[in-house]
């Protein structure tokens, strides 16, 4: 598993988010299992999306994917994203720790 890290800032989250969901088949149909959305607390519109792909060929086929661009101009993304590939190294699950307060 290799998970596609991209981060940008969005004109508006919420609508960004609306644009995310519909993509959603395009993602799928690239083998992404998984996806986490992160939000920035001090700016909600900068937005760190982590998706689990099988390969890293299955993530970079979707980030070269022509309607990704697209996609990305109507949700509102202003400027290049940072993209980065990575792999999990360690995952520890704390199950007796107490959840985090916000």
């Amino acid at each position: 598993m290799v998970t596609l890290v991209v981060h940008h800032r969005v004109r508006d989250y919420a609508a960004w988010k609306l644009v995310f969901d519909e993509h959603e088949d395009v993602r799928r149909s690239h083998g992404e299992t998984e996806h986490r959305v992160y939000r920035d607390r001090t700016d909600a519109n900068r937005v760190v999306v982590h998706n689990d792909f099988p390969s890293v060929e299955a993530a970079r086929a979707f980030a070269e994917d022509a309607s990704l661009r697209e996609a990305m101009e109507r949700a509102g993304v202003e400027g290049e994203p940072g993209i980065s590939y990575i792999d999990l190294a360690e995952r520890k699950l704390y199950a007796n720790a107490l959840a985090p307060t916000s």
